[in-house]
């Protein structure tokens, strides 16, 4: 089943040919203007070449902002236009930080339709039996090593790369893959665990 795809606008990168979907979003932050001053900030969409920002004071078309996301990191790009309620950011990221931006948005973007967890500060834990067996979406199976384990998530080193929103088992374990990262996939569990479920000799 392909990952579920909310509408979405786009940007048109001529610089690389290419589009950008832009997700609506909520992610809070501060942002600091070329005077240095800071000030708090929220995002109303986002693509991996831009953002939108609810700001209390908008930037100079041309100004270059630093924004820091609560839950993504520093961005820094250009205003490149004012809206009624803040301004839009045009940014150049390297191709390994717009990739990952890319697929963070996309679990922003899916993790309501596929009523997934929103608590991601679990605590992990590292488990004595990390060997397990995966089922992918085409059915085959592969041997991955599993990182670490929360209540709602497993993280897994694997070559293997299901898309987004792909649902896999993990031993006998559904879960939905989030997130890709160097190495491996972040999975959330169709069912959390209950707190006392999890610790270091879970098998999933």
């Amino acid at each position: 089943m392909a990952a579920i795809q909310p509408q979405l606008n786009y940007l048109y990168d001529s610089r690389e040919n290419r589009r950008f979907q832009r997700v609506p979003v909520t992610l809070f932050g501060r942002y600091m203007l070329e005077s240095r001053r800071e000030y708090p900030c929220q995002t109303v969409e986002m693509s991996p070449g831009d953002m939108t920002l609810f700001a209390p004071v908008k930037a100079q078309i041309g100004e270059k902002v630093v924004v820091y996301l609560d839950e993504i990191g520093r961005f820094a790009g250009v205003a490149m236009r004012q809206t009624d309620v803040g301004f839009a950011l045009s940014m150049n990221l390297p191709p390994m930080k717009r990739d990952k931006l890319a697929d963070q948005l996309t679990w922003f973007a899916n993790r309501h339709a596929f009523n997934l967890p929103e608590d991601r500060r679990h605590e992990r834990i590292v488990p004595l039996m990390q060997r397990t067996l995966v089922r992918l979406p085409e059915g085959n199976e592969i041997i991955a090593k599993i990182k670490d384990i929360s209540l709602s998530g497993v993280g897994i080193e694997t070559e293997a790369r299901p898309y987004l929103g792909a649902k896999i088992i993990i031993g006998t374990t559904p879960a939905v893959v989030v997130r890709h990262f160097e190495g491996g996939i972040g999975a959330e569990f169709e069912k959390p665990f209950n707190p006392g479920d999890i610790d270091e000799s879970t098998r999933l």
